[in-house]
């Protein structure tokens, strides 16, 4: 990851440093779609439209690359003045000694710090920095993948990012609001493909009961916790296909919810499948979850 000079083949110029790279910040563009077939997960930012809102805010294109930063913040110096915004929790900002905005774009000078805090709430936050991460792509992506290894590694003290070329000014916007993270999620669960693996008690705990959020989650999965799912049927299943948001039980009878560094095939039996998995993005440890099926 470390580039100790411009690449002219990529288009890169300037470094960031990262002086404090947090508990986990990594590398994410809008992933690999598609080649699940080849056993290549998706991967990429947990909320999409939060990095494309940050790329549009420093006139990067969408599928640029910027960074997710979970919980604990970071902080990175510039080499080179450049124009970041950062999307995602409500977090403290600051450019050197000057307090900065999320949801806009930020202007930092060269050789300033830029510190991203712990969030008030929420979990995660996305920085876009103008002209992109210029890290080399692996399979047409930028996006780091925890399960499989593919990517940039994670961030740590004292790496180097490339920065690419700014490719449009900044967007001309004056903010944008923060949506409110709630104290409990409802997610649209549809049943399948191994429903019928559960009891008639599973199914109405998950659809009727609440679980919490286990702090054994990541970017692989969401793990809950809460009533157990009981087996109507006690064998083995071959693996099959996994996507994003297949609620997994294990043997323990805990669910978990598949998030975009997934792997794409698994042995336990889905239940179901979530519709729209962005709200557990910024769901920390201890937040409610409930399902319900989908609105006829």
């Amino acid at each position: 990851m470390t580039a100790s000079a411009p690449d002219p083949g990529t288009g890169t110029s300037g470094e960031i440093e990262v002086l404090r790279a947090g508990a986990l910040t990594t590398v994410q563009d809008l992933g690999r779609p598609g080649s699940a077939h080849l056993g290549v997960p998706r991967s990429g930012a947990l909320d999409p439209d939060a990095l494309r809102l940050a790329n549009r805010l420093v006139g990067n294109p969408e599928s640029a690359a910027g960074l997710e930063i979970t919980l604990t913040g970071c902080e990175l110096r510039f080499r080179r003045a450049v124009t970041v915004a950062l999307t995602g929790a409500d977090v403290a900002v600051r450019v050197g000694r000057r307090p900065g905005d999320t949801g806009r774009p930020l202007s930092v000078p060269a050789g300033a710090v830029l510190r991203v805090d712990v969030p008030r709430v929420g979990l995660r936050t996305w920085l876009a920095v103008g002209g992109g991460i210029a890290v080399e792509p692996v399979l047409g992506s930028r996006a780091t993948d925890t399960l499989s290894g593919l990517g940039p590694p994670p961030l740590r003290d004292g790496d180097r990012l490339p920065v690419g070329t700014p490719a449009g000014p900044p967007a001309p916007v004056d903010v944008t609001v923060t949506p409110p993270v709630p104290d409990e999620l409802r997610l649209t669960v549809r049943l399948g493909p191994r429903d019928d693996w559960f009891t008639a008690v599973a199914r109405e705990r998950l659809l009727g009961g609440a679980y919490v959020v286990s702090p054994l989650s990541n970017r692989v999965g969401a793990r809950l916790t809460g009533a157990p799912l009981p087996r109507a049927v006690a064998g083995e299943l071959p693996s099959e296909g996994i996507v994003l948001g297949a609620v997994q039980v294990p043997a323990g009878g805990q669910p978990l919810v598949f998030l975009a560094d997934h792997p794409t095939t698994g042995g336990y039996p889905v239940i179901g499948v979530v519709d729209d998995v962005t709200p557990l993005a910024q769901a920390r440890p201890g937040t409610t979850v409930r399902f319900h099926g989908p609105q006829r």
